[in-house]
């Protein structure tokens, strides 16, 4: 009897403990469904849910994104704030623009800090493998800029052949220079300000970038010219970057932008972001 009742006394044990250990396999399944379930919100209703689109930009590249002074004000304005703006007024959310140098806009845009980079980026293969691209709303032509006293001198991509380059680090003109110029000696700096700083003070002989760019800074900086040396680049153009897998968000944003290229409100940013920068 003692050993039936020691038996039986195991037998309920072991029942016992085998219905905890289910409560806690389902709760603990549960709970990763849950969380799982929450991972997969996507991109467009979190920044509903949060009430606001956070844009990461790069503003020292006028005339798509750049500072002013507006009312006693430190303001960025630029065609590339006003198609953010149309952007977050069609969700029906306020717009943050985070500013950071261009290098880190990617890595920001993957980490969650931003929600999408509209920072005049054009959509290139090696991007592409990290995030997603919208359709192009805008592309420009490539240039070269070089001081006024030199236009004799750099007439053709020939004449740039081991010379000192400029371009934006992280932008797609350093590879147009390692292409297309050859030898070329590329500086990599953060900001257009400072490549043209270099070129001025004659550390470096030659700035490749978008000529819109580089139309706003000759507005300002009469001792440098703008060359009509041929760059190639088919990819050109500038697109927004979203997550990877953020299809609803950039049906989203290809409906924005769309309708701005067909009503023709892009080139009235353009115009009016320029007209900005001569001012």
């Amino acid at each position: 009897m003692k050993i039936k009742k020691r038996f039986f006394k195991g037998v309920l044990a072991l029942s016992v403990m085998g219905v905890a250990l289910n409560l806690l396999i389902g709760c603990s399944s549960n709970s990763g469904t849950a969380s799982t379930s929450s991972s997969k919100s996507s991109s467009l209703d979190n920044i509903r849910d949060n009430g606001k689109l956070v844009v990461g930009m790069s503003a020292d590249y006028a005339p798509y994104e750049f500072h002013t002074i507006i009312d006693g004000k430190d303001q960025i304005i630029g065609f590339d704030v006003d198609v953010a703006n149309e952007i977050a007024s069609s969700l029906g959310v306020e717009l943050e623009i985070r500013e950071m140098d261009f290098g880190m806009l990617l890595a920001a845009l993957q980490s969650g800090k931003i929600d999408m980079v509209i920072s005049g980026m054009s959509p290139n293969a090696e991007r592409e493998k990290s995030v997603d691209f919208s359709d192009v709303y805008y592309k420009a032509v490539q240039s070269i800029l070089v001081l006024d006293r030199n236009k004799d001198i750099y007439t053709n991509l020939e004449d740039l052949a081991n010379k000192k380059i400029g371009v934006q680090m992280g932008a797609i003109q350093a590879r147009i220079a390692e292409e297309q110029i050859e030898n070329a000696n590329i500086t990599e700096l953060t900001k257009v300000d400072q490549l043209i700083t270099e070129l001025k003070s004659g550390k470096i002989d030659a700035v490749v970038v978008e000529k819109p760019v580089a139309e706003t800074i000759l507005t300002t900086n009469e001792d440098l010219f703008l060359t009509e040396i041929p760059v190639k680049y088919d990819d050109g153009g500038a697109a927004i970057a979203v997550k990877k897998g953020s299809s609803d968000l950039l049906d989203e944003v290809n409906n924005v932008i769309n309708g701005l290229i067909s009503n023709g409100k892009i080139d009235e940013f353009v115009v009016n972001a320029n007209a900005m920068v001569s001012n």
